[in-house]
C-alpha cells in the first residue's frame, strides 16, 4: 500500500498530534486486516502507546479534525454521575451513545425506528426511557458504585454497599501519594454480561512525581478514526479534575492501546487526515474547584484557542 503520510513534515513537529497520526498511519498501512464483531472489518495493531504533556492547560484535543470535546466533557460528568441511562445525555444533545439502546429496541421490536425518534422518545417519555435507554452497568456504576456482597447464611449472598472508586483515589492520592494502587478499574467480569458495550477505557492508574499526577490509560479496544479522539479528552478531563482535587499539578497523560484499530469504511476519513498537519495548540482551563469532584459542573470547564479543521465524517460500527 502506498504511504498515506503528510508529504511535508509541519515546522512544528513535536506537536503532540503527530503522535497520533503516526498511529493511523501504522495501522493503516501495516496493521493485520480482522474480521470483527460488528461484521465490517478493521485493520488493528496491538500495543501502541502516546505520551501527552498535561502541563500549563495543553489538552490533547486534534487540530486535523474538529473533535466536540463538550459532548467528551458531558460524557465525563455523566460517568462521574454513576448514571448509566443515556436520557440525561440526550437532554443535553449528546448522542454518542444512542446506537447500542437503539440496536438493541429494533432487534426486541421489530421496528425500524429512525435514531432521531428514538432519542426523542428518550427525551419526552420517561417510562419509554426507563426500559430502553439503559445501557446497564457501564463506566460510571463501577466507577462510583462497585457493587459488593455479604454472606448472608446457607450459602447466599446479599448486597452490601457500592465502592466509590473515585473518592478512595482521591483520599489516596492525598494520603500516600507515592502508592501505587491508585487505580480506577471498569472490567467487573461479573457484570460485563449486563452492560449494552463492556468498557473499551477499562484501566486508569494515577502517579505522583514532583507534585505531579500523570494517569496512565489501558484501553482494551481503541477505534482509533472516532473513538481515540473522545478518550484522550476525556481521560485529560478526568486527570485535571483529580490533580486538582488531590492538590497535585497536572503531569502527563500516557494512552496505551490493546487492540487498536480502524475500520474498513473509514478509508475516506484517513486518507483525509494523514493529508492534514497539526497546527495551534488549546488549552483546557478548569474555572473553579468545587468541593469535591462530584460537584463539577460543564461551565466549569473552558477551551480557548481551540482552531480545528473541519470535521469528518464516518459511520460508527455497533
Amino acid at each position: 500500500m502506498h504511504s498515506l503520510l503528510p508529504s511535508t513534515p509541519s515546522p512544528h513537529a513535536d506537536h503532540w498530534e503527530w503522535q497520533y497520526l503516526d498511529l493511523m498511519r501504522r495501522i493503516w498501512e501495516e496493521g493485520d486486516e480482522r474480521a470483527d464483531r460488528t461484521g465490517v472489518g478493521t485493520r488493528s495493531i496491538f500495543g501502541p502507546q502516546l505520551r501527552i504533556d498535561l502541563s500549563d492547560d495543553r489538552v490533547p484535543l486534534l487540530t486535523t479534525k474538529r473533535v466536540y470535546w463538550k459532548a467528551a466533557a458531558r460524557e465525563m460528568l455523566w460517568f462521574l454521575s454513576g448514571d448509566t441511562n443515556i436520557r440525561p445525555l440526550l437532554q443535553q444533545g449528546v448522542t454518542i451513545w444512542s446506537d447500542w439502546p437503539l440496536a438493541l429496541y429494533r432487534r426486541s421490536t421489530g421496528e425500524e425506528i429512525t435514531q432521531e425518534a428514538f432519542e426523542r422518545r428518550i427525551v419526552e417519555d420517561a417510562a419509554f426511557a426507563t426500559r430502553w435507554g439503559d445501557l446497564g452497568p457501564v463506566y460510571g456504576k463501577q466507577w462510583v458504585d462497585w457493587p459488593t456482597y455479604a454472606p448472608e447464611g446457607n450459602g447466599l449472598f446479599r448486597q452490601g454497599p457500592g465502592i466509590n472508586q473515585l473518592e478512595l483515589l482521591i483520599d489516596g492520592l492525598r494520603r500516600d501519594p507515592a502508592g501505587r494502587r491508585h487505580i480506577i478499574e471498569g472490567w467487573n467480569v461479573a457484570e460485563l454480561h449486563q452492560m449494552a458495550l463492556p468498557p473499551c477505557h477499562k484501566t486508569y492508574q494515577f502517579h505522583v512525581s514532583g507534585g505531579r499526577l500523570s494517569c496512565q490509560l489501558y484501553q482494551r479496544s481503541c477505534d482509533v478514526a472516532l473513538g481515540l479522539p473522545f478518550n484522550l479528552f476525556g481521560a485529560a478531563l478526568l486527570t485535571r479534575m483529580v490533580a486538582a482535587q488531590a492538590d497535585l499539578q497536572p503531569g502527563e497523560l500516557i494512552w496505551t492501546g490493546g487492540d487498536t484499530h480502524l475500520y474498513l469504511n473509514h478509508a475516506h476519513l484517513v486518507e483525509e487526515q494523514l493529508g492534514r498537519a497539526p497546527s495551534g495548540e488549546p488549552r483546557l482551563r478548569l474555572l473553579r474547584r468545587p468541593e469535591t469532584i462530584f460537584d463539577y459542573l460543564f461551565e466549569d470547564f473552558e477551551v480557548p484557542d481551540y482552531h480545528p479543521q473541519g470535521a469528518i465524517r464516518a459511520p460508527v460500527a455497533v
